[in-house]
């Protein structure tokens, strides 16, 4: 999977590529190699079991035209969504969040073991623009990635969680982590974090990416014919998947960014608009996301895929 880095050096933008475990360099390569072609062995056993229901094209559309409003509207908003798209009261909790005015709003997909699955986006935004690309895009697929999942039987509980204060230091995500137990941390087996779709086909910061989750959601993408290709944005600054990090959580961030759409100082500006959004990529990232967090019922942070270790000459 070929990999590139989007960086920033003082003023200037530059957009360094480089082959991503592809040319055999090192004994390293074999087994990163091994490792891959498991995975997808492993992938291939269950593929077939995978059942979701993705949401209407329209209807994926409409959830992402409700941007209007300041943070508190947005989180009431986003409330609305998914009990429209059926997770009622009975599943759906405020966090309350120290240091912010508004909590974490979470919504609960039971399953059937204790094994826990977190699918999460900010809905907070800057004052510049209307936040639709950062991070509209991403809290308004938690409904419609709820609906996707609903109608079928889950071993892991899944928690669609909307994030607030991410734009002032991933205040809500660093507090739900600190609220976590030992126990609770370990029994949480992947967190998805999506931040700032529809710029352009789908994106994964693979160095800040477990690497099982990077490389299932790549062969999902291949499988589905869908794009998807690794840019790294370290640069750019940080996400709430940093905080599961710090516990050990698997995690993966999703997103849209290139060198070209970083270059048209879309963010935090007031280009972030409606009109940003390339809707035909904005709902193949739904679609894929529909089918990757289907698939991850079947993950476990547990899972140990043997290298093989090249012979010696």
């Amino acid at each position: 999977m070929p990999e590139h880095t989007l960086f920033l050096t003082g003023r200037r933008r530059q957009y360094v590529s480089h082959v991503f475990n592809l040319a055999p360099r090192s004994k390293s390569f074999a087994a990163a190699a091994a490792v891959a072609w498991l995975l997808c062995s492993w992938v291939s056993s269950v593929a077939e079991d995978i059942r979701y229901s993705p949401a209407s094209r329209q209807v994926v559309e409409a959830r992402l035209g409700k941007y209007a409003g300041n943070n508190m509207q947005r989180e009431l908003t986003l409330k609305q969504m998914f009990a429209e798209a059926g997770c009622g009261d009975q599943h759906v909790s405020e966090q309350r969040v120290k240091g912010s005015k508004l909590p974490n709003l979470i919504c609960t997909l039971p399953g059937s073991s204790d094994k826990v699955i977190i699918v999460g986006a900010h809905f907070d935004r800057t004052a510049e623009g209307d936040g639709v690309v950062d991070n509209w895009s991403g809290a308004s697929l938690l409904p419609s990635l709820y609906a996707a999942l609903k109608t079928v039987p889950r071993q892991h509980t899944y928690d669609f969680i909307g994030f607030t204060d991410e734009e002032e230091g991933e205040v809500g995500s660093h507090f739900y982590v600190r609220q976590m137990t030992r126990e609770q941390a370990a029994a949480t087996d992947a967190m998805v974090n999506i931040d700032t779709l529809g710029l352009a086909p789908t994106k994964v910061w693979v160095r800040r990416s477990d690497q099982r989750l990077a490389r299932l959601l790549a062969y999902i993408a291949t499988r589905m014919n869908l794009p998807m290709a690794a840019v790294n944005v370290d640069q750019v600054g940080s996400s709430d998947g940093e905080q599961f990090a710090k516990v050990k959580i698997p995690r993966i961030t999703i997103h849209s960014l290139t060198q070209e759409t970083w270059n048209a100082a879309i963010l935090h500006t007031s280009k972030d608009r409606f009109s940003a959004i390339r809707l035909d990529d904005y709902y193949q990232s739904y679609r894929l996301l529909s089918a990757y967090v289907a698939l991850l019922d079947q993950f476990s942070r547990t899972l140990e895929i043997p290298t093989a270790h090249p012979k010696q000459n």
